[in-house]
């Protein structure tokens, strides 16, 4: 099965939503959650386990849950919040990781006539968003960037394809400019380290690169 970052998720009543990130065993290389995004922004994304989904033909690039839309809801948010002072850090859980995260700053309003208010002093706090992901895992998104063994940023993360045990076989990098994208299946043998956010692979840019030439000669071909 093709797990592609954006693909649409229909569960088995109606949709609900599109694959937004991957929870992966870096010891086994195996995708163990998906993150599922409802449709609703306002609603919270959901840590699906990867045994409740489904793929092949019949699915048309669209992943099929084996549970209703309510079902799914029920299941854990995956994101969440801290207002911490600058410097501090969310308490760590026993059960959980800190996955993708980002920090806001927050500027200090004294609006006065509504109207173009300025930013008079800065609170010294920030709010910390992240995702909760089961302990000792990591989690890609498609923004997660690719590096070369020879430090070359290459890309960023489009998907996975995985075995009948959810074991990833290739990743599929897509690096290039908004006209001239492409894309590049990378066997999970040439993946040096999978961490939160980043992959690492073994091979040089120059060798990424041959893999691409010869894929664009087959598929003309």
């Amino acid at each position: 099965m093709r797990l592609d970052l954006g693909s649409p998720v229909r569960c088995a009543d109606e949709a609900f939503g599109e694959l937004a990130d991957v929870v992966i065993d870096p010891t086994t290389r195996r995708v163990t959650h998906l993150v599922v995004q409802p449709d609703r922004p306002s609603e919270p994304a959901r840590l699906v386990p990867v045994e409740r989904a489904r793929g092949g033909e019949e699915a048309e690039g669209t992943i099929l849950l084996d549970a209703t839309v309510a079902e799914i809801s029920r299941l854990e948010s995956v994101r969440e919040s801290a207002y911490l002072r600058l410097g501090e850090f969310p308490v760590e859980d026993p059960r959980w990781e800190i996955g993708v995260e980002e920090m806001l700053a927050l500027p200090y309003y004294q609006d006065l006539d509504g109207i173009g208010a300025e930013p008079l002093s800065y609170d010294d706090h920030v709010v910390w968003q992240y995702d909760r992901i089961p302990k000792g895992e990591v989690e890609m998104r498609r923004a997660s960037p690719v590096t070369s063994s020879d430090g070359h940023h290459l890309g960023h993360v489009d998907g996975f394809v995985v075995d009948g045990e959810d074991h990833i076989g290739h990743l599929v990098l897509e690096h290039g400019h908004l006209w001239g994208k492409r894309e590049v299946v990378i066997p999970i043998g040439a993946v040096a380290s999978v961490e939160t956010d980043s992959v690492v692979l073994s091979l040089t840019k120059d060798a990424v690169g041959a893999l691409e030439s010869r894929r664009v000669h087959r598929w003309r071909h």
